[in-house]
């Protein structure tokens, strides 16, 4: 399934590589995944998905579909599609080369309110209707049956919060037991020819705390442990050469290109991104380029460009330029930053499909060069001026953004007001004149109709 094509000569740093899955794209690492929500990504419809995007690959979070679970079936669980087709495949409509990636959270997640949520037999997740609690056999049970090309195995992930010594320790006992529970279920299944991938997930700290575990995959990883989920960037530095060769995919939130480059030289393989969402709602069109025989490579830093343009700004209104100059995405091909930054002034969400067409396109575009770099072996070099080049934080958002998904922000209490404000209000004396408009009754005589002024006595 993963082939290293090209590492460092000792310990840890970027490398390429090659995941291949049968009738799947092939994702050439480094890379990224596209995150989901609800199994699409946001403002992309999947014809559009199909037609004028480039993703290889995306990341999908059960969470998001068990809201009725357990007292009822979700509509997920239901679902019967074609015989040996994947249930969340078809569910979802993503294409069939596209590699799908199946997780219990989301991507990031929401941090769980209690200081410890999760126990021997339960995770903590957030549904649509709130947090519940999902059990070990229950996932591992769902993850077989849905059939996504790779699964995430459960891990007790402490979302937000550091562990201590004693919480690793139960931490590292549940997730012996969690993935060894996982693997005797697909040793019992009838038929092993369409199991997913399973990818272990490894606690946030470093392979010296939670040894035992670490153990057991270095045990199991030859037959039954196709892959590393890595939480936190601690756990890389000591990792044992006998899971090495496990492709690593990060869930690990970084929030600007600098952190991205920063997790491939301590050799992340395929990462999400949540960045590229988030620029997307805030109206941002990113705009970096990683330095490469086709960038400038003569900016001094002086004065270092920003990662992204937004397109909020009223200074775009009569730009008939494409987003960026040079850029072959669809959205920059077929229109002008005018017309985008009129739509989002109009709330047309059209203006978000655009830019997020865009946005996913310059991320493609990023890596390639960031494979391109470490095959020509300058990347050292090009990530110090990359780092030279741009600022090292995304513009602040200055729009209102598309409307908020539930799970995006935290409650903070009872009355609170909604996050985006309607873009059309009623003005103040706005429900007088409705009631001054309202039509007659049957029956009302000529000089009341003249006096509302709805006709003249001839």
């Amino acid at each position: 399934m993963f082939t290293v094509i090209k590492s460092a000569s000792t310990g840890i740093g970027p490398r390429l590589g090659r995941l291949a899955l049968p009738g799947k794209k092939v994702v050439h690492t480094p890379h990224y995944l596209g995150i989901t929500s609800r199994g699409v990504i946001p403002h992309i419809t999947q014809d559009t998905f199909a037609r004028d995007a480039s993703i290889t690959g995306v990341y999908v979070g059960l969470e998001d579909f068990i809201e009725r679970a357990p007292y009822q079936t979700p509509p997920l669980y239901q679902f019967k599609p074609p015989k040996d087709s994947s249930p969340l495949r078809r569910f979802i409509a993503l294409p069939e080369d596209t590699l799908l990636v199946l997780g219990a959270r989301r991507a990031p997640p929401v941090a769980a309110p209690a200081a410890n949520p999760n126990t021997n037999e339960t995770v903590s997740v957030c549904t649509a209707v709130g947090f519940r609690v999902l059990r070990a056999d229950d996932y591992a049970e769902a993850a077989e049956r849905l059939q996504a090309d790779i699964v995430v195995g459960l891990g007790d992930i402490p979302y937000g919060r550091k562990l201590g010594n004693k919480r690793i320790e139960k931490a590292t006992e549940r997730n012996i037991k969690w993935t060894q529970d996982h693997i005797n279920l697909r040793h019992s299944a009838e038929t092993r020819a369409q199991q997913a991938k399973l990818f272990a997930p490894l606690l946030p700290v470093s392979s010296a705390k939670q040894r035992f575990y670490i153990e057991t995959l270095i045990q199991v990883s030859e037959r039954d442990v196709a892959g590393l989920a890595v939480y936190a960037l601690d756990s890389l530095e000591d990792l044992p050469e006998a899971l090495q060769p496990l492709p690593r995919l990060g869930f690990t939130t970084p929030s600007a290109p600098q952190d991205v480059l920063q997790h491939i030289v301590l050799g992340i393989d395929v990462l999400t991104v949540p960045f590229i969402n988030a620029a997307t709602d805030a109206g941002i069109a990113l705009s970096f380029q990683f330095p490469s025989t086709s960038c400038d490579q003569s900016h001094n830093g002086s004065d270092p460009l920003p990662l992204g343009i937004d397109m909020w700004s009223p200074a775009h209104a009569v730009d008939l330029g494409p987003l960026v100059d040079g850029c072959t995405c669809y959205a920059c091909a077929n229109h002008h930053r005018a017309y985008i930054q009129h739509l989002l002034a109009a709330k047309e969400m059209l203006g978000w499909v655009l830019l997020q067409l865009h946005n996913h396109h310059v991320t493609d575009i990023f890596f390639a060069h960031i494979r391109a770099s470490i095959a020509n072996g300058t990347f050292t070099d090009d990530v110090e001026h990359f780092q030279r080049k741009y600022e090292s934080r995304l513009p602040e958002k200055t729009g209102q953004g598309p409307r908020v998904r539930g799970y995006q922000f935290k409650a903070e209490g009872p009355g609170e007001p909604k996050k985006n404000k309607a873009p059309f209000t009623m003005l103040d004396d706005g429900q007088e004149k409705i009631v001054e408009s309202a039509p007659p009754e049957a029956g009302t005589d000529a000089s009341e109709l003249e006096a509302q002024g709805f006709a003249a006595k001839a």
